[in-house]
């Protein structure tokens, strides 16, 4: 065990794409503290992903049930940080519940966000107060300086590694070839419908990749909240495989690493193909694309920026829902298809 001088604790944030944009702030922590183990406590499911993060020292998987206070529960735990001893540890989630951490543990230093009128609990107070939400890299990362009113730095890019070992393994659980061109589709989005790009859509996309590119194999990717969806894609196009729901996040992390392209809403695998820096095209309708972009060498961002968007609802409030349905497949067709050519088999996901 370190001492408490060479350890830090990172509470992660409890979503997957927020995770995996908080990872720029564990490289600078690493770059700022390099003798330091860096511990992230986070919830089981986002666990894999952290895994995938070579700063991370150790990842603490949290026993608390979502959205419950447990008062006895986090005091308990907290001692268990208290014995593994930190000298900092940085808030992510904004609640008071996971404040009470830190403070509990008897951590010294408690970095994050006002949040929930967390004064005392979180001790490095960073403020928020942009009219517009700062993009959510630049966010977190912003928590491993000192608090400042704006942020004039560049933030490293978000990372995931995965040696081609692991790859390959999964390719072959999976019955997929690594000789053949491999395109991902995230056609779930947890924050509701309105975020989600037309069924038909994907379906007709999946048809046209497939006359062009007879030995390509599609992948459908999603949480059980998926299955549905993905499989009216699969009714309407066969050919391609339908895994929502049916693999493990560490096996959907190494299909994403081997791929070509991944086709997605604005969704948390969206944001892990571009932290492996897969090709990404990512479709947005009701959400902001200047929010939380992708950050891949080859990324398109496509909206039809309608004077409705972006209205961040679940549900489309017009009924209409024109900012997806009329972003048709052709649209999508288009940038990948230059990605296709130029990327005709998978890349290695090892930097």
């Amino acid at each position: 065990m370190q001492s408490p001088a060479n350890r830090i604790l990172v509470i992660a944030p409890n979503w997957i794409g927020d995770a995996v944009m908080a990872q720029p702030l564990l490289q600078l922590l690493k770059r700022d503290h390099p003798q330091a183990a860096i511990d992230v406590l986070a919830p089981a499911w986002v666990a894999p992903v952290l895994r995938a993060m070579v700063e991370v020292d150790t990842v603490l998987e949290t026993p608390f049930k979502h959205g419950s206070l447990q008062l006895r529960e986090r005091w308990r735990y907290a001692q268990i940080l208290r014995q593994r001893g930190y000298a900092a540890a940085y808030v992510l989630p904004n609640t008071l519940k996971f404040a009470l951490l830190p403070w509990m543990a008897g951590i010294k230093k408690r970095v994050g966000y006002k949040g929930e009128s967390r004064y005392g609990l979180i001790n490095v107070m960073h403020h928020d107060s942009k009219p517009v939400p700062r993009a959510m890299v630049a966010f977190y990362a912003a928590l491993a300086g000192e608090p400042v009113a704006d942020l004039t730095q560049n933030f490293p890019k978000p990372c995931l590694q995965m040696t081609t070992a692991q790859i390959g393994i999964v390719l072959q659980e999976m019955g997929l070839s690594a000789l053949q061109p491999l395109i991902c589709f995230a056609p779930g989005a947890e924050f509701g419908n309105a975020k989600r790009w037309p069924v038909g859509h994907f379906a007709e996309l999946a048809k046209t990749i497939l006359q062009a590119h007879p030995d390509a194999q599609i992948v459908l990717l999603g949480s059980p909240k998926d299955i549905e969806v993905c499989q009216q894609i699969a009714a309407a196009c066969p050919t391609v495989h339908q895994f929502a729901g049916k693999t493990r996040l560490d096996q959907a992390l190494a299909l994403i690493a081997a791929s070509n392209v991944m086709v997605s809403n604005d969704s948390g695998l969206l944001h892990i193909a571009s932290a492996f820096n897969r090709p990404v095209i990512a479709i947005y309708g009701p959400t902001d694309p200047d929010h939380a972009p992708p950050f891949s060498d080859i990324a398109h961002s496509l909206s039809l920026r309608l004077a409705c968007a972006p209205c961040r609802q679940r549900e489309c409030p017009l009924v209409h829902h024109d900012c997806m349905n009329k972003l048709d497949s052709q649209m999508v067709w288009q940038p990948l298809q230059a990605i296709l050519t130029s990327t005709r088999l998978p890349l290695s996901a090892e930097s």
